[in-house]
């Protein structure tokens, strides 16, 4: 019996459990489209209306879900707007696989319209990189790319020349989705112990958990409420344990809390879990604590900090390990200090979410969405002051998911989360959040949602600048130069596209708008809401942080001939004292 190529494709993919492909179809990749839409009640084709938009719904869509994201573009222009989408998958070490068009095998290599050479272009993002020449082991070749790309967690991709897939193939590729098992090295029983001894000595042990341990959330738990241990999460682990939790301390380093800042200057031992966090000048100073490591990838281990323990291993299978012991520590003088420390932080936050304002205030904002949004929301959002915000006002809990683009760090990523958070979770509600500036580099592919009637929730922080390039400038000791942005009626955007749109120029008004776009059940909402132009200060300011500052003050002084408009006062002090 034989079969067209592409359908074998799609076979592979069905077995691998994928739900979603997106992407735009055109002429190099439609003989895999035509497939797709011969199987259409197996995989649905999501289309976007530009194709960054696809690669980020399906990094998105990994990074939600565990599961294989998938992509598709046509070669050429279509190929190379998916390189940003790409590298954010590459970067935050999720499972996805990009199917390219090629023009066909007769004109390869002869300079043909749109002919790119991908296999070049994609080098550096992917695992996994390479052009089909033949039909017949084009489900193999499949196969083995989304093994990679699992087993690596990385980006695979596969430039299709778009006459193969229809050709006739003979049988049926046996593809290894069903047999596919990742297992974790087994640990020592001799480093369990080590670890054990260390936490028992240790007087102020204090863990660091990352997103690699997201699926260890209640085995860490366990661990650091019986052993009376502080933790501090990563940006995209929030949520691993709760963000409100007696043992929190919030997250660390420029978007984090004080007492995180605080407790890291003062551990003599420091248990990273699932984290290869970047950001050194926030970890212990050198020397000042003994540490162990425990992560999946052996490359990590050791390589921010200098270890005593490095363990290859599953976080999960390693901190149950850990927990059969029971307690090795009763004494909680580190954690309790560090609870009052917290309190203090809290009383502050507290301060901020409670403000009443018109425009609105960014905080009270956040904290409205955390006070309302359901115990199972997924929070997708996006990078700017939103990630600031999200860090410090939004308690995530275990039953509900948080993305962003962590070490891209790619503008835009709110929105294409969400249409994937709604394409895999529709029984919840997906809940994107994003500056003006994030949000219009993809507000066309808000139509998308329309189409599909998904009805995430899309929050639109409107204060007409880039603010946290702003920021940024000022702590650099630079005046502000092209932050200020156009402002534009995003509500009228979102009713013209289809949905619904609210716009808001208060705290009161914002909750009235959020309790209304709840109500909708197959139209996306946007709420355009105005802001004031508060400053996330970091937890800490640091030395050069202060001085940049005061570098602005002075230039803008000798230039404008006034002092610039500051944070108050009081919470300068804060972050200093």
């Amino acid at each position: 019996m034989s079969t067209k190529a592409a359908d074998q494709l799609v076979s592979v993919l069905m077995n691998w459990n994928v739900k979603h492909v997106y992407g735009l179809p055109g002429d190099s990749i439609d003989t895999t489209v035509d497939a797709l839409r011969r199987n259409q009640d197996k995989i649905k084709f999501v289309q976007v209306r530009h194709e960054e938009v696809a690669a980020l719904a399906a990094a998105s869509s990994a990074k939600l879900t565990g599961g294989l994201g998938v992509c598709l573009s046509i070669g050429g222009p279509g190929a190379i707007h998916m390189l940003n989408g790409l590298y954010d998958a590459k970067m935050d070490h999720v499972p996805v696989l990009a199917l390219l068009g090629q023009v066909t095998t007769g004109d390869i290599n002869e300079g043909y319209f749109q002919e790119v050479n991908t296999p070049k272009l994609f080098d550096d993002v992917a695992v996994f990189n390479k052009t089909i020449s033949a039909s017949d082991n084009l489900g193999k070749i499949v196969d083995s790319a989304i093994r990679a790309a699992m087993t690596k967690k990385g980006v695979a991709v596969l430039t299709i020349p778009d006459d193969l897939p229809d050709h006739k193939v003979s049988g049926s590729y046996q593809d290894s989705a069903t047999a596919f098992r990742l297992n974790a090295p087994k640990v020592d029983d001799a480093q369990i112990d080590q670890i054990a001894t260390m936490l028992a000595q240790s007087q102020k042990p204090l863990a660091l958990i990352g997103k690699g341990a997201e699926h260890a959330g209640k085995e860490l738990q366990r661990l650091v409420e019986t052993n009376h241990i502080p933790f501090i999460l990563t940006m995209p682990a929030k949520g691993t344990i709760a963000d409100d939790h007696a043992n929190s301390l919030g997250n660390v380093g420029k978007l984090g809390t004080k007492p995180a800042y605080e407790a890291m200057k003062s551990t003599d031992l420091l248990l990273m879990v699932g984290t290869n966090y970047p950001y050194t000048p926030y970890l212990p100073a050198e020397g000042q604590a003994k540490c162990i490591q425990i992560d999946t990838c052996p490359e990590n281990l050791g390589s921010r900090y200098a270890l005593d323990v490095a363990i290859d291993g599953d976080a999960a299978a390693v901190i149950s390990q850990l927990n059969e012991k029971g307690a090795v520590r009763t004494d909680d003088r580190f954690l309790t200090a560090c609870q009052k420390d917290m309190d203090s932080w809290n009383r502050w936050m507290s301060e901020k979410r409670g403000l009443n304002t018109s425009p609105a205030s960014p905080e009270a904002v956040f904290a409205a969405v955390d006070e309302t949004a359901p115990k199972d929301a997924v929070y997708s959002i996006d990078v700017g002051t939103s990630t600031s915000w999200g860090a410090r006002f939004l308690h995530v809990q275990p039953t509900q998911k948080y993305s962003i683009s962590a070490w891209l760090g790619t503008m835009g990523c709110g929105l294409p989360s969400a249409i994937a958070g709604a394409e895999a979770f529709p029984e919840r509600k997906n809940i994107s959040i994003s500056g003006d500036g994030a949000f219009a580099m993809v507000m066309q592919d808000f139509v998308t949602a329309v189409k599909y009637k998904l009805p995430i929730i899309q929050v639109v922080i409107n204060n007409q600048k880039l603010a946290f390039i702003e920021y940024e400038q000022q702590s650099a000791g630079q005046l502000n130069y092209e932050i200020d942005l156009e402002d534009m009626d995003y509500a009228k955007f979102a009713e013209a596209a289809g949905g619904v749109g609210y716009t808001a120029r208060s705290n009161a008004e914002f909750k009235d708008a959020l309790a209304k776009a709840y109500g909708e059940s197959d139209r996306p909402v946007l709420i355009s809401v105005y802001v004031k132009d508060n400053a996330p200060l970091p937890g800490k300011i640091v030395g050069e942080e202060a001085k940049g500052y005061t570098k602005y003050g002075t230039q803008y002084l000798e230039n404008y001939w006034k002092i610039p408009s500051m944070p108050p006062l009081k919470d300068i002090m804060r972050q200093f004292f």
